[in-house]
């Protein structure tokens, strides 16, 4: 299955195309249609193979692929034969593979789906669907962790496994029965201490029918995604890395770009840790070893090893910087930034990201122009009281001198009303006058 998008200069394209034809009910998937029946060069259509999780675009760019963990698998070669499965060999088939111990190859989701394998063929879903489920449902079982099968159910046409527990919680109808006496509280029967469940569901699916099969066929075609090896942690969890990333596991070896995870299996606990900030980036510091030995400071921030520095007696401290382990994390051998940046000249969509690394943090918002300077506290000065322009017909002419009740600046000052009587002298309020009668009109 494959899903396509149109880019910014797509989309223009895609419309002149349909404006050049006859048809004006153009809408949705028919503007799509004509440009890819019209061949637009200036178009780029940008195609995902959710599949293999492969990226693509009409200008012959380098596919951009995810993570190797959720690539397609390669299929077995397990010689099966054309009997079908008898009541005898299904009840010997369930007794070998019940309770059976493993060691996960790829991350296992959580959920009623599962994942899902063909016999001798691919994996239901890879690719980009495969990480989606990853991050909606969450991960049961992590490359390296133990799996338990902790239900086999054969069905017509496919084997359905319960992985530590299984996606789904029993139900126990005791939960729901109380019992009490007096006017004491009621308590259950039984007293779910059980968590949530944290299993998984992998189902193995036959063309024509489930075949008479051993428990070691069942294993062999199950190995790309469980390993029923007798190993060590450490043993199963560097299985599921590239050979030049086990290598430097196993020699306990650090490398910049390793994940905690890796760092752990690699070299244990650490002898001290310390949280410290370097600007706007927090970082933990992982120290390994004591003089006289060589002493190993291991820079971390998120999940990632991004400084490895290296003290020997007598020596100058080395210091590596460069990630070696992403491109091996991927089937191209590309490393995470460069697929970045081609992914962002491809669709150059979304919101701007800053690597805390190299790139400073973007600026407060501001009321200054581009350019301009704000002035400092000392060249503020101090805070003068405000001068209001004056009128040139107020403002007094040179020589002139004030007339009796103007104020200093020229202006009269305002005078109480004439039918105003000053207050009486012994506070008590003045009589108010009537008002003065009007003149009667004249008849004309």
């Amino acid at each position: 299955m494959k899903r396509t998008w149109l880019t910014k200069t797509a989309i223009p394209a895609a419309l002149q195309a349909a404006k050049a034809t006859n048809f004006r009910r153009f809408a949705g998937a028919w503007v799509i249609t004509a440009l890819l029946a019209t061949g637009i060069a200036a178009a780029q259509v940008i195609t995902v193979d959710t599949r293999t999780g492969a990226v693509s675009n009409t200008t012959n760019a380098p596919a951009v692929n995810v993570d190797r963990r959720y690539q397609q698998i390669k299929p077995t070669h397990v010689p099966l034969s054309n009997t079908e499965l008898d009541a005898k060999t299904r009840i010997e088939l369930i007794r070998v593979l019940q309770s059976e111990q493993g060691f996960a190859m790829r991350p296992f989701p959580r959920g009623h789906k599962g994942l899902t394998l063909a016999a001798n063929g691919e994996l239901q879903p890879a690719g980009e669907e495969y990480l989606a489920m990853i991050i909606a449902q969450g991960t049961s079982a992590k490359p390296g962790e133990r799996l338990v099968l902790t239900d086999v159910k054969i069905d017509r046409n496919h084997i359905v496994f319960l992985l530590n527990g299984g996606p789904e919680g029993k139900h126990r109808f005791l939960r729901h029965i109380e019992m009490g006496g007096g006017a004491g509280p009621t308590a259950p029967l039984i007293r779910d201490a059980e968590q949530d469940p944290n299993g998984s569901r992998l189902t193995l699916s036959f063309e024509k029918g489930v075949p008479a099969l051993t428990g070691q066929q069942v294993k062999a075609l199950l190995a790309p995604l469980i390993s029923f090896d007798v190993k060590t942690p450490v043993e199963a969890f560097t299985d599921t890395l590239p050979d030049k990333l086990k290598e430097a596991v196993l020699n306990h070896q650090v490398l910049v770009g390793m994940s905690t995870e890796m760092l752990l299996y690699a070299k244990g606990q650490p002898e001290t840790k310390s949280h410290e900030m370097e600007g706007n980036m927090p970082f933990d510091e992982w120290v390994y070893g004591k003089p006289p030995k060589d002493v190993e400071f291991v820079r971390i921030n998120g999940n990632r090893v991004i400084r490895l520095e290296v003290a020997k007696m007598g020596k100058s401290p080395e210091v590596f910087t460069k990630d070696e382990v992403e491109g091996m994390m991927r089937t191209d051998g590309t490393p995470l930034t460069q697929a970045a940046e081609q992914h962002k000249t491809a669709i150059d969509l979304g919101d701007v990201e800053r690597n805390p690394d190299t790139q400073a943090p973007a600026l407060p918002p501001s009321l200054s122009g581009p350019g301009e300077k704000m002035p400092n506290a000392n060249e503020r000065g101090t805070m003068k009281p405000v001068q209001f322009p004056k009128r040139k017909s107020d403002a007094p002419q040179p020589g002139a001198t004030p007339q009796p009740g103007a104020n200093p600046d020229g202006e009269p000052e305002e005078q109480p009303p004439a039918d105003t009587k000053a207050p009486p002298a012994d506070g008590s309020q003045p009589a108010t006058a009537p008002p003065a009668q009007q003149p009667a009109s004249q008849p004309k």
